[in-house]
C-alpha cells in the first residue's frame, strides 16, 4: 500500500456543524436571520410530469448525509440511511433487488464495473454485486464517508471525512494506496465525492485544494489550490471543497465555500479562469454554460469558456439549495421544503415547479431524459419533463 502525505497533519477534525449552529445561535441575538426567500407564482413554460416513486428508507437523520441516486444502464440504484441498497428500473422504478446492508449509511451509492459501493457512518466500506445485490467485501476505514465513491474496474475511491483518499481494490476492498490533506479546525458538514478520468482521480478538499492522484499507484498528478483561506476568524476562512468536480474532455470544472469557480486543465491543474463565487452544493455543465448553486441561494449561469456571468436566479435565496442538475435546456435544483425548480438554462427564468416530497439536499441525478431525486426521507422519484 502506498500512503501521501500533506505536509502539516493536524489534530482530528470537530463536530464543526454543531460549532456552525452556535455561531449563527450567537448572532441571532444580535440581528434578526433573514428568512428564506417566498415562492412567487409565474405562468409555468415547461410542464413536468413524476413518472413513479420508491422509498430506500432510513430518512429523519437531522445531519446530512451525502446519499443520492446513481444511474448504471437501464438502472437506477438508491441507499437509505437505514442500511437498505436497492436497485430500480428506470422505465417504471421497479425494484429489482434490495438488500439490508445493516449499517448506517451516509455516502453512496458508487457505480461502475458490475459494483455498488456505499460508505457508512463509522468509516464502513460495502461493495455489492450490481446484478443482484450479493455482498462482494466490507472494510473499515474509520473516517465516515459522506460522498459516493468512485468505480471503476481498476480501483474504488473512497473519500472520508478525515482528509484521506482511500484507492481499493475492486475485486476485494484490499488497501492500494492513500492520500491524506490537512483538515481545518472548522469545516462544513461534507466531503466530495472523488471523479476517475482516465487514469487519474480527481477529489476537492476541506483545505480548498483540489487534487488529481495517479489510480494505478497513488501518485500525485498535480493540485491546485481553488479556495484561498482569507479573513482572520476561523469562520472566515472555510475554504471547503464540499462537492463533486465536473470533468468534460480536457476540462475540470470545480467550486468551493467562501472562494471560487474555477475551470482548470485536466492534464496539469492549470487555471484557465476563475469567478469569485462561494459554493458548497455543487455545479453542473452542458456544451454552453457552467451553472451553480451558491452560498446565499441563488442559481448562477457562466459562460463555460470564459467564466463571464450571463444570469442569476436570486428568488430562492436561503431556501437551503442543493446542487444543480442541467437537463434538456433546463436547470433543476432542489429546496428544503422539496420543491424542484426549472429554470430556463438561456436566461435563468422560472419554467416550473414541482414536489418531490421532503428536504432535498443532494443534487438532482439525470438518466436520459429523466430528472431522478432522492430526498432527505430516502423517497425516491423520477419526473420527466415535456414541453
Amino acid at each position: 500500500m502506498t500512503t501521501r502525505r500533506n505536509a502539516g497533519r493536524h489534530a482530528p477534525t470537530p463536530l464543526a456543524l454543531l460549532a456552525l449552529l452556535a455561531l449563527a445561535a450567537g448572532c441571532s441575538k444580535d440581528k434578526d436571520v433573514e428568512k428564506p426567500a417566498e415562492l412567487v407564482d409565474f405562468e409555468p413554460t415547461l410542464s413536468v410530469d413524476r413518472l413513479w416513486s420508491a422509498s430506500a428508507g432510513g430518512g429523519g437523520g437531522a445531519m446530512r448525509a451525502g446519499l443520492a441516486p446513481a444511474i448504471d444502464n437501464e438502472r437506477i440504484y438508491a441507499a437509505g440511511r437505514g442500511g437498505d441498497v436497492l436497485a430500480l428500473q428506470a422505465a417504471d422504478g421497479r425494484t429489482a433487488w434490495r438488500v439490508r446492508t445493516k449499517a448506517e449509511l451516509t455516502g453512496g451509492p458508487g457505480v461502475g464495473a458490475g459494483l455498488v459501493v456505499v460508505g457508512s457512518l463509522d468509516g464502513e466500506v460495502i461493495a455489492l454485486a450490481a446484478e443482484d445485490g450479493r455482498e462482494r467485501w466490507r472494510v473499515k476505514l474509520g473516517g465516515e464517508v459522506l460522498s459516493a465513491p468512485a468505480v471503476s474496474a481498476e480501483i474504488v475511491v473512497v473519500r472520508t471525512v478525515d482528509g484521506r483518499l482511500h484507492g481499493l481494490s475492486p475485486v476485494e476492498g484490499k488497501s492500494l494506496w492513500r492520500e491524506e490533506q490537512a483538515v481545518p479546525r472548522l469545516t462544513l458538514r461534507g466531503a466530495a465525492s472523488p471523479v476517475i478520468a482516465g487514469n487519474a482521480v480527481i477529489c476537492g478538499f476541506d483545505n480548498g485544494r483540489a487534487i488529481a492522484i495517479d489510480v494505478r499507484n497513488g501518485e500525485l498528478l498535480w493540485e491546485a489550490l481553488v479556495a484561498p483561506a482569507r479573513g482572520r476568524t476561523e469562520l472566515e476562512r472555510m475554504v471547503d471543497i464540499d462537492s463533486a468536480v465536473k470533468v468534460s474532455g480536457a476540462d475540470v470544472f470545480v467550486t468551493g465555500f467562501q472562494g471560487r469557480v474555477a475551470m482548470l486543465a485536466l492534464d496539469n491543474g492549470q487555471s484557465w479562469w476563475s469567478r469569485e463565487i462561494s459554493s458548497h452544493r455543487g455545479l453542473d455543465i452542458d456544451d454552453d454554460r457552467v451553472y451553480v448553486s451558491t452560498s446565499e441561494g441563488d442559481v448562477a449561469g457562466l459562460r463555460r469558456r470564459t467564466g463571464v456571468e450571463e444570469w442569476r436566479q436570486d428568488g430562492l435565496r436561503r431556501r437551503g439549495l442543493s446542487g444543480p442538475a442541467a437537463l434538456g435546456g433546463f436547470i433543476v435544483v432542489g429546496d428544503n421544503e422539496g420543491y424542484l425548480h426549472w429554470l430556463d438554462a438561456t436566461t435563468g427564468a422560472f419554467a416550473a415547479r414541482s414536489k418531490a416530497g421532503g428536504r432535498v439536499t443532494n443534487a438532482p441525478q439525470v438518466a436520459g431524459d429523466l430528472l431522478v431525486v432522492q430526498d432527505d426521507e430516502g423517497r425516491v422519484s423520477a419526473f420527466r419533463p415535456r414541453r
